[in-house]
């Protein structure tokens, strides 16, 4: 048997109870076992602690616990951080742009009025569709973590937002998994990695180029993924928002560095990346204007294995 610090054996002796925060817990306890196991023995310690906490954690939570708290783990020699083995190699590097693919891309596409043509619902309207955007998007009272800066915002259920979205610049794309999380630093925030959900929607952001040079990746990638929202951020780029959630990670990878190798910033590949709000309002009072929706991947998704483009990197 193990032996832990004594602070250690106390908090693996006396896990939480549901709705005392065993998701903070996971993470927390997963910080200082690093140091002391190999990751698969984590996840078996922390499956046999939580079967009496009194709601089902799911295995693939832990894994994501343990996961997510490797780059502030604690280590004997003060520094943190440290390679993870949970049975999948580590991430690959992100490929250049190609230059010359994403030239024949823009070329052979439309542009931003195509895109539009080809929205279903289209908004012909000058009104503020954001409340009906995110319930069309999030579908229920799913926890949202929304903010008017990076540095200003809240992680509550969907229906306490309503009537505030509009006002707002950033949303996760992805709903939240518990109210508060912990950070890299070890500190408590509602918008953190340990407190984001499973992925269901991937963002695609182009910044280089036209709205016209954009809409036409955008309608070249919807061949290889379901597109379902396209966001104007208000500035110089368009937000592709694709529905993954379900989806072999393995082929959202791949579609991801597709993207990354046609100019898409890779930067939204982030679980807990914000992206522009629809129909939100950016911190200088502009517009995020939404230029697509298309809500039958939403409906008919659940077993589509679209994302397959030979040319993926």
């Amino acid at each position: 048997m193990k032996t832990f610090a004594p602070f250690l054996a106390e908090m693996l002796a006396a896990p939480p109870h549901a709705g005392e925060g065993v998701h903070n817990w996971l993470f927390r306890i997963s910080r200082q076992l690093h140091a002391h196991l190999p990751a698969l023995e984590i996840i078996t310690l922390l499956e046999e602690r939580t079967r009496a906490c009194g709601r089902h954690v799911s295995r693939k939570e832990i894994e994501d616990a343990v996961r997510n708290s490797l780059p502030s783990a604690w280590q004997p020699n003060g520094k943190t951080g440290g390679t993870l083995h949970i049975g999948e190699p580590a991430p690959a590097k992100w490929p250049e742009v190609n230059k010359e693919l994403r030239e024949a891309v823009i070329a052979e596409n439309g542009g931003l009025a195509d895109l539009w043509e080809c929205g279903n619902p289209r908004f012909e309207d000058s009104e503020n569709h954001t409340e009906q955007i995110i319930d069309w998007l999030f579908p229920g009272n799913p926890l949202l973590c929304c903010g008017k800066s990076s540095h200003e915002f809240d992680t509550r259920p969907r229906d306490e937002w309503r009537g505030e979205l509009a006002t707002l610049q950033f949303i996760v794309p992805s709903p939240m998994s518990a109210v508060e999380g912990v950070t890299k630093e070890g500190k408590p925030s509602r918008h953190t990695l340990s407190n984001t959900g499973p992925r269901r929607y991937l963002i695609c952001e182009f910044d280089t180029g036209t709205p016209d040079d954009h809409a036409a990746l955008l309608l070249h990638l919807r061949t290889f993924a379901p597109l379902v929202c396209v966001v104007h951020s208000g500035g110089k780029s368009l937000h592709g928002w694709f529905f993954v959630e379900g989806l072999p990670a393995d082929k959202v990878k791949k579609f991801f560095r597709y993207a990354v190798s046609l100019g898409a910033d890779r930067a939204t590949w982030a679980l807990a990346q914000f992206v522009r709000m629809p129909d939100g309002t950016r911190d200088d009072g502009r517009g995020q204007v939404t230029y697509f929706m298309n809500l039958a991947p939403l409906q008919y998704l659940a077993t589509s294995t679209q994302i397959q483009p030979d040319q993926a990197a």
